[in-house]
């Protein structure tokens, strides 16, 4: 193949990453309305239907890239498959808030063993001369997903009711599950000595995080946390600036600057190194960041949903570029659990900080405040990686792997 980007296989990994994501973004939505509307449940019971999938999903990623060194990226697949699909089989069964929670539990399992499986998986199929550019399409995939999932879910709920809408979500799961199968996956030959190393000594830290990808995995705890207040308040601010007609196509306008800036970021990325990408990224994220805070009108909000595509929606592919980069080969499936995790672990926990901080001082104020933030993120950047990333990528790699 080459120096090839645009293989089968590949294809065929962007497109169960972008079904099973349209999968998660679907159901992110619908699930508190099928509660609430269906279960006579109530919102506070909503929140914990998303903190438990969001813990099982951070629980089992270590976990994930571990079994993924150990006993190679097709049977984690498959296992992670079996369990996605399976769950999403059984909210048909659903009629209690107990039966509900447990399986989100055991979704949020399904779903952080399959995205960890699907960063490992593609990470080995890109050429080496080109991860920049394929991780960010791979990382267009779960942007796109994110905003059609919504939009869909949705109508789906809204215009035909619960159980339709959780046969469409099963169709889309099952529909992966099959472009998931006719990827053609490499033989692996290093995992006999890793599977001897995890029998041997156990569960121990170094086998659960990969310490190389530690340092870029905090960067992107960093930004996760401002992130946060964008997908779980932006909605709420648009009702307070009486934009509510228009903040369902905020994520439209972030996706469509992705989509235009993506054939040209992931190219500087390979030939130019990670800074040349990452320090324009935060600044325009930031930018984004002030924009929304002094939006007063619905073209300052979608302006700024096109600042905040650019700044963040390049930040993470290429951080998670950055982090499989600087990890062994044999250690990318923990490479890609370790920053996975420590990423939904920002948002998450930038999702409590900033309902508190949101609450009292007021959205408007916060999303200032936060663009203050990112542009310290800057200096977190630059002492963190930025100072050792002024090679070309693969020497860059060589380099911190030297080091670590």
């Amino acid at each position: 193949m080459g120096n090839r980007l645009w293989t089968k296989d590949y294809i065929f990994v962007c497109l169960t990453t972008f079904l099973m994501f349209l999968n998660y973004y679907y159901l992110l939505v619908t699930i508190p309305i099928y509660l609430i509307q269906d279960l006579q449940g109530n919102t506070a019971q909503a929140g914990i239907l998303v903190a438990v999938f969001y813990v099982a999903a951070i629980f089992i990623r270590p976990f994930a890239g571990q079994w993924i060194e150990a006993y190679g990226m097709k049977k984690a697949l498959i296992a992670s498959l079996a369990i996605y699909l399976g769950a999403a089989i059984m909210y048909l069964f659903t009629d209690s808030l107990m039966s509900l929670a447990i399986l989100r539990f055991v979704h949020g399992i399904g779903f952080g063993m399959i995205t960890t499986s699907l960063g490992t998986i593609v990470a080995d199929i890109i050429p080496k001369g080109r991860k920049g550019e394929g991780m960010g399409y791979y990382g267009l995939m779960m942007n796109v997903s994110m905003a059609l999932g919504p939009f869909i879910g949705l109508l789906a709920i809204n215009q035909w009711g619960a159980t339709t809408m959780f046969v469409i979500s099963v169709v889309s799961v099952a529909v992966g599950t099959f472009t998931a199968f006719l990827i053609s996956l490499p033989k692996e030959k290093l995992r006999s000595a890793a599977e001897n190393t995890v029998k041997d000594k156990g569960l121990l830290m170094n086998n659960l995080i990969e310490m190389s990808s530690l340092r870029i995995s905090l960067v992107s705890f960093f930004f996760a946390l401002v992130y946060s207040s964008i997908v779980s308040f932006v909605s709420v601010y648009a009702a307070e600036l009486q934009l509510t007609e228009v903040a369902s196509y905020f994520f439209i306008v972030y996706v469509i600057a992705l989509i235009v800036s993506r054939p040209f970021t992931g190219k500087w990325f390979d030939q130019y190194g990670a800074n040349v990408i990452m320090f324009p990224s935060i600044i325009s994220f930031a930018i984004g960041m002030f924009l929304l805070s002094q939006a007063n009108s619905a073209f300052m909000f979608l302006f700024s949903a096109a600042f905040i595509g650019l700044g963040w929606g390049t930040i993470f592919p290429s951080a998670q570029t950055i982090a499989i980069q600087v990890a062994a080969p044999e250690r990318r499936g923990v490479a890609t659990a370790t920053f996975l995790s420590t990423m939904d672990s920002g948002i998450g926990i930038g999702s409590v900080i900033v309902g508190i901080v949101g609450a009292k001082i007021g959205y408007s104020s916060l999303y200032f405040y936060s663009s203050l933030f990112v542009l310290v993120g800057l200096i977190v950047y630059y002492v963190l990686h930025g100072k050792a990333s002024r090679r070309s990528a693969p020497e860059q790699a060589f380099e911190l792997r030297k080091v670590d």
